[in-house]
């Protein structure tokens, strides 16, 4: 055995889907999946039902995350047509402010660009802002970086004209930052068949294997991996609307385990990617006392019914990986061990409050 100790690794995508949709996950079961994935610290979406766009909203999401949540996190707040004049007030308690600029699940999206200005005239200038943003939107979005003078990070990039311009635009000094998901680095349209017609629904969607490649050939222009967790239960995968999304916390390391394996990563590429950089851009705290412990050298095949999330399904269902989470030490004590979730429901911590009052 090949044990290998990192930090306690962060995501900075997930959706937890409380409340509103705890069926699909909720922050218990989101924050166990995390744990049992080599997470210490994740990032919580806020197209929930409703979604987290005011005080109110805000305040019931880190109540119920409070209660629930087995490992740290911190809540997004969403930007929004009528939020624009008091979310800045709220930003020292947020993950992050998230503009959603294309066609997602839940009810955010933002199309009229005189409202993307304003929310980047006013949200602070050291809170993060990530934005949902493809092709053109995502195009749009580096522009506004650039008038404003400010940071911006793209989430979920997929396709090879998005890397290539991301890549000139650090080039020129914009100040850009993106992410990559497990799925568009390890799947392609060519799975989709395989996967199933409704199962294969995610946004962005599954690109090309050329789009794909490039992904891979760009990962110096990639700032941070994401899982985009997006769980949803198989009966709305396989209904006649399905909903996009995949899970993916407890899939995504032992995909990279065995892409180090491969020759196509480094273990310093991983943590440069799901620790370092994502606390350099989000503002993140130190986490003490807090680390995974790993074997680089188990083998095993993912199955869905040993996973944690409620979702109960994986799009990488059968797949042979080499790599595997022993043990998650959060803040010193053993929160995850052998397959097994110990830390207790309201472990996690709310990072961005602490030390408020």
């Amino acid at each position: 055995m090949s044990t290998v100790r990192l930090p306690g690794l962060i995501d900075v995508h997930v959706h937890l889907r409380e409340p509103g949709a705890t069926h699909k996950e909720d922050w218990d079961s989101g924050t166990a999946a995390a744990l049992a994935g080599g997470f210490t610290l994740v990032l919580a979406m806020p197209n929930t039902q409703p979604p987290i766009t005011d005080e109110t909203s805000l305040q019931e999401a880190l109540r119920l995350a409070s209660q629930k949540a087995r490992c740290d996190y911190a809540q997004y707040l969403g930007a929004g047509a009528e939020n624009i004049d008091h979310l800045a007030s709220l930003a020292p308690r947020a993950a992050g402010l998230k503009m959603y600029l294309d066609q997602t699940y839940g009810p955010l999206r933002l199309d009229d660009m005189r409202h993307w200005m304003a929310h980047f005239e006013n949200w602070p200038q050291n809170q993060p802002i990530v934005a949902h943003a493809e092709g053109r939107t995502l195009a749009a979005m580096i522009l506004m970086a650039e008038l404003f003078n400010r940071s911006i990070h793209l989430a979920h990039v997929s396709k090879a004209e998005e890397i290539v311009l991301i890549r000139k635009a650090k080039e020129k000094g914009v100040q850009v930052t993106c992410e990559v998901c497990p799925h568009h680095l390890f799947l392609s349209q060519e799975d989709a068949l395989s996967i199933g017609e409704g199962r294969s629904e995610v946004r962005p969607r599954l690109n090309s294997l050329e789009d794909q490649r490039s992904l891979w050939e760009n990962l110096d222009v990639i700032d941070c991996f994401a899982t985009d967790h997006a769980p949803h239960t198989l009966s709305e995968k396989d209904s006649n609307n399905p909903p996009p999304g995949f899970p993916g916390l407890e899939t995504i390391l032992p995909l990279l385990f065995t892409a180090v394996h491969q020759g196509k990563l480094s273990m310093d590429d991983i943590v440069l990617r799901l620790y370092t950089n994502p606390r350099k851009i989000f503002n993140l705290p130190e986490q003490p006392n807090t680390w995974i412990e790993v074997d680089l050298d188990q083998e095993w095949i993912i199955r869905a019914r040993e996973l944690y999330s409620r979702c109960a399904w994986t799009p990488f269902e059968g797949r042979r990986v080499k790599g595997r989470v022993e043990r998650v030490v959060l803040r010193g004590k053993t929160a995850y061990e052998e397959g097994r979730v110990l830390a207790w429901p309201g472990y996690g911590q709310s990072i961005r409050e602490i030390g408020l009052s």
